[in-house]
């Protein structure tokens, strides 16, 4: 790729050193959006969660605790060009909020959205059009 996932990582350390709050979402066909983040380790996805769970997950089942104490997530999807990407991002950014991920309590202070570039125009839109961001940057 051109470095998008890299390049979130290391800004999203660069403010955890800080000392800002942040979630990372990540939807990658390798999940490996939050790698880096996780020391190396790769993260089991929202959807495969939810394929061998069911919907009766907690949010320790999909978030995990990494550099800095960065929240990250990794949604899952199809590959590139297979099936819809941006499901992946609307099911894993629904059951977020529905799980509290986003509540004022969670005191984030950014959230990043690593994405393929076919989900930008897609799926993605969905929390830009609900209100869900303030400011939005697309790399």
């Amino acid at each position: 790729g051109i470095g998008k996932s890299t390049t979130t990582q290391n800004t999203v350390a660069g403010l955890a050193e800080m000392g800002k709050k942040i979630m990372v979402v990540g939807r990658d066909p390798k999940a490996d959006s939050t790698r880096l983040l996780l020391n190396g380790l790769a993260q089991r996805t929202v959807l495969d969660t939810l394929r061998e769970e069911g919907e009766d997950v907690e949010l320790e089942d999909v978030r995990k605790k990494g550099y800095g104490g960065t929240m990250c997530t990794e949604s899952g999807g199809p590959e590139p060009g297979v099936g819809c990407a941006g499901r992946g991002i609307i099911t894993s950014i629904n059951l977020l909020e529905q799980l509290g991920a986003y509540a004022d309590s969670e005191s984030l202070d950014y959230v990043f959205y690593d994405v393929l570039g076919d989900v930008v125009y897609g799926g993605f839109a969905m929390p830009i059009r609900e209100g869900k961001a303030q400011e939005i940057y697309i790399v």
